[in-house]
């Protein structure tokens, strides 16, 4: 079992840009401008694995750029026409890929609600795990993502830790992710960690 970390390093968002500073960024064309006037307050977690349950390789990186070719996976029929992306997928190393700046929308959410708020692609941000509901996610993942989640939070004001939602949470019944194998109780210790670890390198 991995022992928490007593401090963990931050990342940053630029919140002008858009931009997680670090990130490998590979622009996605399945995004658009958000509504006027919506304010950004959910963050979404997904999961996800091309081909199903197989991890590595170009593949989700074309799905979100519409290169990927059905001819590559029987799996991939399925999938390659869609036009999807998300705002970032963390890989199993804690590589972490930015496809859509979080200033705009990226579309990963799909029909969606959010107490009683329809649409949720408007007003979230999508962030993609490399897993599958079944497969633990690794160790990199949770300490990747609640420093994301961290640097998010102080980037944007509107967004917050108690925020946090899976796919299956807004869209039930259709979405799964990110799974049973997705240990919320882990990720939400890592989260406050993350959000303590700033504030207290602000205070110098």
């Amino acid at each position: 079992m991995e022992r928490t970390p007593t401090r963990m390093p931050a990342c940053e968002v630029d919140a002008r840009t858009g931009l997680l500073r670090g990130a490998r960024e590979l622009r996605s064309p399945n995004c658009d401008a958000r509504p006027a006037g919506a304010s950004v307050d959910l963050i979404v977690v997904h999961g996800i694995s091309l081909p199903p349950g197989a991890f590595g390789g170009p593949w989700i990186d074309r799905l979100f750029t519409n290169t990927l070719s059905r001819e590559e996976h029987p799996a991939f029929a399925e999938v390659c026409g869609l036009r999807v992306s998300a705002h970032l997928l963390i890989r199993r190393s804690g590589e972490a890929v930015q496809y859509v700046r979080f200033t705009d929308r990226a579309w990963h959410a799909g029909r969606s609600s959010y107490r009683g708020r329809e649409a949720c692609n408007d007003f979230s941000i999508g962030i993609e795990l490399e897993g599958a509901d079944r497969i633990p996610y690794e160790d990199a993942q949770y300490r990747v993502l609640a420093q994301v989640i961290a640097a998010l939070c102080a980037a944007y004001p509107s967004l917050s830790p108690e925020r946090v939602v899976g796919h299956s949470d807004i869209a039930p019944g259709r979405k799964t992710d990110p799974g049973p194998a997705f240990d919320w109780p882990r990720a939400r210790r890592l989260i406050a960690l993350a959000r303590s670890t700033r504030a207290d390198q602000s205070r110098g």
